[in-house]
């Protein structure tokens, strides 16, 4: 008989194991956050500030001293082609059980626009290896990191130009230098290094992995070996699976084969090759760790302010045990929520920064004076420790625009 897991029992579990009580105050570091939720969204780069923020409040130098300097978390393309930041040593699994899969597509995709294009003489795929060889070889020669325009012009067959959509007033002409560097960090033989700008910039330098990362976390052997080789595709799938129940389980098999972007197939595989029980969660069937059944009896009462993107309300796709009614208020049209409230851990509204440095919020529920309290409080916190700095989100939300004015 499967076991009955109810959604209070769900809620005192995220609250505990994605630390949305009150920011801790020592103990505790940006790679460890990272660890406990195995990957914090990185599409918007404001997001890991933000979300090591709710779980520590910690400075936004402490996480630049993460990436950048202890290089204890890596930036990569990850779980449905989403750019993550991961412990510098899960990337190699990351890479094997989700991004090689990932680099497959995208390299059938650009072949064929070069074919369309009429690049690479009757070859393009070949065409495409030469000019990646290129780059590596630029980035070797350079002993550190280069911008996209550096490597440029040092494999000026980046500038190639390809037309997109010509008969819609969205194309255009383009240059492939991006797809192509992000292709080549796909595949695991660069990495996304150093920052440029401010802590909301999305631009950075490229890096070979045996450059950036550091002591076990790099890859070993060859040089110009990539991110995950050598491990296999799918115990990369198993250890990352086991990571997500203990993180994000109980929760229906269709959750994790959409977090990870894996096929059915490869979900199953997986999770057999896991000691899992089945669970009834409210009359939905669901999985978890056979080990690991233990259950606080609710969440207690306490805020959190979670930014867009969070890891947490993005962790499963059946939402509405802690979720509720929401949905239209705080997601978008494909699927990314906007900046969350959360009160004994469910979420209960939303917020945002206005022009002026405000951070406005609005309550969807009823959390009594206690709840509202907390929420204004910790809403002046944040508003503190954003000071002068500004922040949008990429992916805008219905309240989210509303509150921001």
């Amino acid at each position: 008989m499967a076991v009955k897991v109810s959604a209070a029992q769900r809620q005192g579990r995220l609250f505990e194991r994605h630390r949305l009580g009150a920011p801790e105050s020592s103990g505790s570091s940006v790679a460890s956050v990272t660890d406990s939720l195995i990957a914090l969204h990185a599409t918007d780069p404001v997001t890991v500030y933000l979300s090591a923020w709710a779980r520590i409040g910690c400075a936004a130098g402490d996480v630049d001293a993460a990436l950048y300097a202890d290089r204890a978390v890596v930036r990569m393309l990850g779980m449905r082609r989403t750019v993550f930041v991961v412990p510098a040593g899960l990337a190699g699994v990351v890479q094997a059980a989700c991004t090689d899969d990932v680099a497959k597509r995208m390299r059938r995709g650009l072949v064929k626009d070069l074919a369309a294009g009429g690049v690479g003489d009757g070859d393009p795929d070949g065409w495409l290896r030469d000019v990646e060889a290129g780059v590596l070889r630029a980035l070797a020669g350079r002993g550190g990191g280069a911008s996209g325009a550096e490597l440029s012009a040092d494999e000026p067959r980046l500038r190639t130009q390809l037309v997109y959509a010509p008969d819609k007033s969205y194309g255009g002409v383009a240059n492939i230098t991006s797809r192509v560097l992000i292709l080549i960090a796909a595949e695991g033989r660069t990495i996304r290094g150093h920052r440029k700008g401010g802590w909301t910039s999305g631009q950075f330098q490229w890096f070979l992995p045996a450059a950036w990362l550091q002591h076990d976390a790099a890859p070993s052997g060859d040089p110009g070996a990539g991110l995950g080789a050598g491990l296999d595709a799918g115990a990369a799938r198993i250890e990352l699976a086991r990571r997500w129940l203990h993180v994000f389980g109980p929760a229906p098999v269709s959750d994790l084969q959409w977090w990870a972007g894996w096929t059915g197939a490869q979900t199953k595989a997986a999770l057999d090759g896991l000691p899992v029980t089945e669970v009834d969660l409210d009359g939905q069937a669901g999985v978890m760790l056979a080990d690991d059944l233990d259950f606080p009896p609710g969440a207690p009462p306490a805020a959190a302010l979670l930014p867009a993107l969070d890891p947490t309300p993005m962790g499963w796709q059946s939402r509405s045990w802690y979720l509720g009614p929401h949905t239209p208020t705080l997601f978008d049209r494909t699927g990314n929520i906007g900046p969350s409230v959360w009160w004994a851990g469910r979420v209960v509204g939303g917020w945002a920064q206005r022009p002026s440095g405000e951070v406005a919020y609005r309550l969807l529920e009823d959390i009594g004076a206690d709840g509202a309290a907390a929420v204004a409080a910790l809403a002046g916190s944040l508003e503190t420790w954003l000071g002068t700095g500004r922040v949008t989100p990429r992916f805008r939300t219905p309240l989210e625009r509303e509150l921001s004015g």
